[in-house]
């Protein structure tokens, strides 16, 4: 049995080509946006992860089945209908989310947003950074 390999890995790809490869305006000038919110609320540069999510830091994981990997600590894919958010679960979550403005909540940590119009970015912000507070509390997190 080989060892598996996580489909999501830090790439050498360029940011800035990538949100410039975005067709729609408004949604590339979110994009941008973005970047500089987790800019601030991370203090960590962007770097992609696999084709389309722009990841910020980095955390490393081991489970108790053996299986470890790594992935960006937080970070969004800008997708045609809406952009996905990564951010950890941590207590307090619901509270700031009722706060947000329009979003989605998915599977797992993920927020679907369709446009920074719909949220407040500073509690966006907020988020950011109480869900690095907390998968520190779990795994290894560093620079990516």
């Amino acid at each position: 049995m080989g060892k598996y390999k996580a489909k999501t890995q830090a790439t050498v790809a360029s940011v800035t080509g990538f949100i410039d490869s975005i067709e729609n305006d408004s949604r590339r000038e979110d994009a941008r946006t973005l970047v500089r919110i987790f800019k601030d609320a991370t203090g960590w540069q962007p770097r992609m992860w696999g084709p389309s999510i722009i990841g910020f830091g980095v955390y490393h994981y081991t489970y108790d089945s053996g299986h470890s990997g790594s992935m960006c600590a937080t970070g969004f894919s800008p997708r045609k209908a809406n952009f996905a958010i990564y951010a950890a679960d941590f207590p307090g979550r619901a509270d700031l989310l009722k706060k947000l403005g329009k979003h989605r909540s998915g599977a797992g940590q993920c927020l679907y947003v369709n446009k920074l119009a719909d949220v407040r970015v500073d509690v966006l912000a907020e988020i950011l950074r109480k869900s690095l507070v907390e998968l520190r509390k779990q795994w290894p997190v560093t620079v990516s």
